[in-house]
């Protein structure tokens, strides 16, 4: 729901495959970001002019939620359970969902997803506990 033109945060829904195929939602998710990587190549010519490169090198982010339950802990313990019991793990995918303020939808699929638990929540008197996964991904694909 576009407000006055503009995307806002509720503009988008985000689906993650995780490495066990399933569809996951972990509590209340309060932000999502997501950043291209690439590798910078500089060439210089014969004739002393520098040309630059930007070769797609993957895509990197964040989520944060807050804790309502718990399956973010659960899935993670899974997670290390399946590695350290030598099951392969598979990669995740995320799909991002997009309501422009056109009415269009965008969609795109992040692909070859691996997630990290970089913070498992800090406990402090009447303050919610917030956590954080950081995650890579080989690519960003325009589902539609």
């Amino acid at each position: 729901m576009a407000m006055n033109g503009f995307t806002v945060g509720r503009d988008i829904t985000l689906n993650i495959i995780g490495y066990d195929g399933a569809i996951h939602s972990f509590g209340l998710n309060t932000h999502f970001d997501a950043r291209m990587m690439t590798n910078k190549v500089s060439i210089k010519g014969l004739d002393g002019i520098i040309r630059y490169l930007e070769i797609p090198d993957g895509w990197d982010g964040t989520f944060t939620y807050v804790k309502q339950d718990d399956l973010l802990d659960a899935y993670f313990a899974n997670l290390e359970a399946a590695y350290y019991a030598g099951t392969n793990i598979a990669a995740s995918s995320i799909t991002e969902t997009i309501s422009n303020p056109d009415g269009s939808t965008s969609q795109y699929r992040f692909t070859g997803v691996m997630m990290k638990f970089d913070d498992a929540g800090a406990w402090a008197g009447d303050r919610d506990v917030t956590m954080k996964i950081s995650w890579c991904a080989s690519r960003r694909i325009k589902v539609q």
